[in-house]
């Protein structure tokens, strides 16, 4: 009887994985795809909808699309994992038993206890995220005036944080409306972690959109109508965008799973505490010299691959492959500008912007479009992204 694989989430890692598995395995195994969605998104483009919700279009593709006819469907929630009975539970469909079973479900926001936070901010996970985001703007901007402008606030300016706030303005300055932005950083410089260089040139660019910058003073509470600051006086907001921070998600709480915040544990290899569970992308904590695996779009990209490899081995009792995560550098979209920094593209220049950067980001996008569906598509999406 053939063995039954199991792949959970269609973001990066699980599409990803879900067409290596169906190169390696072939007919010798059930495969069996699993998401709360039945569409990949192209999740690093997501924010181009807050902007403009033409844009999902362009950035979302069907799982019909992306799959092979053989490959088992099945649109649900994962509410559960049990990895001694080997069963995934489902919000609304029956529990599917496994053999093997990659984990690639993503991850929720980190509110880190701050009151108030989770109850009135909007997040930025998901496609749908984006489209609220989008009519909370709308909305705003439609009751505010110039003599009383709307205030959107995002909180954290990491990737997700900058992007938005981008976005933000681009809408703003598309439709001349009465906005006002301010992007909050709890830390004391924007892009935190990050080389000094990509961090002025983003604040730059921020600047210059006129976007307000407020770093060095964490936001300690969330009311209905301003956050609250550690030293800061209030801030009033109409909308309020939180994009700091991950943990994993409650479907993996009570897994019986080796695990920090409800991500998984993994080697290099993507296996877990249990052989017959491996672990990718932002559900996971996957080992790299000492540290872990970042939990970025690119890294997902580039693990998706050896963990389809890995499942295939371990069915067929072969050695599994280490993974080392190779770092391209970054690109950073600031509406219809970008950044990018430590990208082996313009020789003897580690950050750069302006149309290369912007040119080099679209590619980006492009580039996992085609691998995903096909080169039609790319081109089709190329002038949203």
């Amino acid at each position: 009887m053939s063995p039954t694989v199991a792949v959970l989430g269609a973001g990066y890692a699980g599409a990803g994985a879900v067409q290596r598995l169906e190169s390696e395995l072939g007919d010798d195994a059930d495969l069996v795809w699993i998401s709360d969605t039945d569409y990949h998104l192209v999740l690093h483009e997501s924010h181009r909808c807050i902007r403009d919700p033409s844009v999902r279009d362009s950035i979302t593709f069907p799982v019909e699309e992306i799959k092979a006819p053989s490959t088992t469907f099945v649109h649900s929630e994962v509410t559960g994992l049990d990895a001694e009975a080997q069963t995934i539970e489902l919000a609304d469909a029956d529990d599917v038993d496994y053999d093997y079973v990659l984990v690639a479900i993503g991850s929720a926001t980190a509110f880190y206890g701050i009151p108030g936070l989770a109850e009135h901010s909007h997040t930025l996970k998901s496609l749908d995220d984006a489209l609220s985001i989008h009519e909370a703007l709308v909305a705003a901007a439609k009751e505010a005036t110039r003599s009383n402008p709307a205030t959107v606030v995002i909180g954290g300016a990491g990737l997700s944080g900058i992007q938005t706030a981008g976005e933000v303005a681009e809408y703003r300055d598309e439709h001349d409306a009465p906005i006002d932005i301010v992007l909050v950083e709890a830390l004391d410089e924007i892009f935190p972690g990050q080389d000094p260089s990509i961090q002025q040139a983003l604040r730059k660019r921020l600047e210059a959109r006129d976007i307000e910058i407020m770093t060095g003073d964490p936001i300690t509470e969330a009311t209905e109508e301003a956050v609250i600051f550690e030293d800061a006086d209030d801030l009033h907001f109409d909308v309020l965008v939180w994009t700091g921070g991950i943990s994993g998600r409650d479907a993996l709480e009570d897994s019986g799973l080796d695990n920090e915040h409800n991500r998984l544990s993994a080697d290099d290899t993507f296996q877990t505490s249990d052989d017959r569970v491996f672990a990718i992308g932002d559900s996971a904590l996957v080992a790299q010299n000492g540290d872990v695996a970042p939990p970025t779009a690119q890294a997902a990209w580039q693990a998706a691959e050896v963990a389809g490899q890995n499942l295939a081995r371990a069915i067929e009792g072969r050695s599994l492959k280490s993974w080392r995560h190779d770092d391209k550098g970054t690109v950073v979209s600031v509406g219809e500008d970008a950044v990018a920094h430590d990208v082996d593209v313009v020789p003897f220049v580690d950050t750069f912007g302006s149309v290369p950067a912007r040119l080099l980001k679209k590619a980006i996008a492009a580039r996992w479009i085609k691998d995903i569906s096909s080169w039609r598509r790319a081109k089709t999406a190329w002038p949203d992204l």
